[in-house]
């Protein structure tokens, strides 16, 4: 029964951390889990059990560990010795706290690290201007796009650009060039 109690309470700590770390739940204090979880801890001991819970926990989704990888690390944390490993309860209530929570985290993660604004819409036509504004027939062609740019759950904004035939080309010759050091960059890796 204490082993149930044990992995209950580390995974509520578990629970509390995510709820902080990576869902931006700033009601969920250290001081709420103490008192919550291990009250009969001291501050030294439960500051020093989140802090291990914690580190643990970013590495696992730093990794987006799957379960062959959280075994591996986790029974190397058991076999550590002097107290900075985890107990086999507290391996246990990590492996299944991560098999639930995985997916949610991870796409935490990626919300996180998402530039914002971001781009939400891009509309494009090509024109044929047929005259100048002094009267003169011109036949040029005119790429009109529009870029919609916002931030999460706000309005969007708008932006205009209009290219003559000249500008189509140098876009075009800065994204090849764009794409020429991605790909230098990606197959030297």
């Amino acid at each position: 029964m204490a082993d149930a109690d044990s992995q209950r309470c580390v995974s509520a700590l578990l629970n509390g951390i995510t709820q902080r770390l990576y869902y931006g739940n700033t009601e969920i204090t250290e001081e709420f889990l103490k008192n919550e979880l291990y009250a009969e801890m001291t501050q030294d001991e439960f500051r020093a059990l989140h802090d291990k819970m914690r580190s643990l926990l970013k590495s696992i989704a730093s990794a987006d560990m799957d379960q062959a990888q959280l075994e591996a690390f986790l029974t190397a944390q058991t076999r550590k010795q002097g107290g900075s490993g985890v107990t086999p309860e507290q391996a246990a209530a990590l492996a299944r706290f991560w098999k639930a929570h995985r997916t949610r985290v991870r796409e935490s993660l990626l919300a996180q690290s998402r530039w914002e604004p971001g781009l939400r819409g891009l509309k494009w036509r090509v024109d044929l201007h047929t005259s100048a504004s002094r009267g003169q027939v011109s036949n040029s062609p005119v790429a009109l796009v529009e870029l919609e740019l916002g931030r999460t759950g706000e309005n969007s904004e708008f932006v205009s650009l209009e290219f003559d035939e000249q500008k189509v080309n140098l876009v075009l010759k800065k994204m090849a060039e764009l794409q020429e050091s991605i790909d230098s960059v990606v197959h030297r890796s």
